[in-house]
């Protein structure tokens, strides 16, 4: 697993897309026409695929990067909203809460919610994240995914996770349901970007063996995965932690009860600069619950 790109190289390319420029994305952020190169190119060998064409005097996209360019936009906006957010608000009385989007929209929100009813004195920002930038940390509390060997120095685990085997109902009816193990091999696999450990680890649990599955679908999201798998699209292994909701509706079953341990878990961090006992009030709550839901 290596890490992800510096945000210089993200926010480089953004700029250079929106000006179809170096140079003037290198005005506008304070560096060299040089190092706004740099930065593209070296994004463009950490993705494997070239993201302009590059003429004498002008850039433009190519498909990769028309593509890539939404989805990079949206996550620099939702940085600079968060940052905004926590420089104009009133610090005293506000706990900022720093979560991956999966978990955030799947359990993390109506924690908070609880939190609201029984704390209302206490003004909670949640900031979903998708991708994690240690150097820019802004949040009081931060709760972070990690592989167990790279878990945070000071990170208290929310839970134990482990993994599940997901599919809609659907997939466990009519004459090619999913029935035993080996059936899963006749069907789509939805995969995470970053996350394909996962199918490793649960089909050696079935006792299946993965090289002979050619068959998948995949997205760089949990969320996107899990709504695939909803809507019949084939097969999910994601964490417990983030499939209570659709267990609950109905919207996602088991085919067999197999649960390994996660090689991911959730990490709960406190910043060295957050307000004191404001920050541990939400800390303490989000760790109770966590508790609580065994999740």
């Amino acid at each position: 697993m290596k890490p992800p790109p510096p945000l210089n190289y993200i926010r480089s390319f953004e700029s250079s897309a929106r000006h179809l420029s170096f140079t003037a994305a290198a005005n506008e952020l304070g560096y060299t026409q040089a190092a706004v190169s740099t930065h593209v190119r070296a994004l463009e060998h950490y993705i494997g695929r070239q993201l302009f064409i590059r003429y004498p005097r002008s850039l433009k996209l190519t498909e990769m990067g028309e593509a890539f360019l939404p989805t990079l936009r949206q996550a620099l906006d939702q940085i600079d909203q968060a940052t905004e957010a926590i420089v104009t608000s009133s610090r005293n009385r506000t706990v900022v809460v720093s979560c991956p989007m999966s978990l955030a929209e799947n359990w993390l929100a109506g924690c908070m919610a609880a939190f609201r009813k029984k704390h209302p004195e206490i003004e909670i920002v949640l900031h979903g994240t998708i991708w994690e930038d240690i150097s820019e940390q802004i949040a009081d509390i931060t709760i972070s995914t990690r592989r167990f060997d790279d878990r945070p120095p000071a990170g208290i685990p929310l839970w134990n996770d482990e993994l599940l085997l997901l599919c809609a109902p659907s997939l466990l009816e009519g004459e090619h349901a999913v029935k035993v193990p080996a059936d899963i091999l006749k069907v789509d696999w939805i995969f995470v970007h970053g996350r394909q450990e996962y199918w490793q680890v649960v089909a050696t649990a079935l006792g299946v063996d993965m090289d002979e599955h050619d068959k998948g679908l995949s997205t760089n999201a949990s969320n996107i995965a899990l709504e695939l798998a909803a809507m019949g699209a084939g097969l999910v292994a994601t964490q417990r932690s983030l499939a209570h909701a659709y267990l609950r509706r109905g919207l996602l079953v088991e085919p067999f009860p197999v649960r390994p341990p996660s090689p991911w878990n959730y990490y709960l961090t406190e910043s060295q600069l957050s307000k004191g006992n404001i920050a541990r009030i939400v800390r303490e709550w989000i760790l109770s619950r966590a508790r609580e839901d065994g999740a």
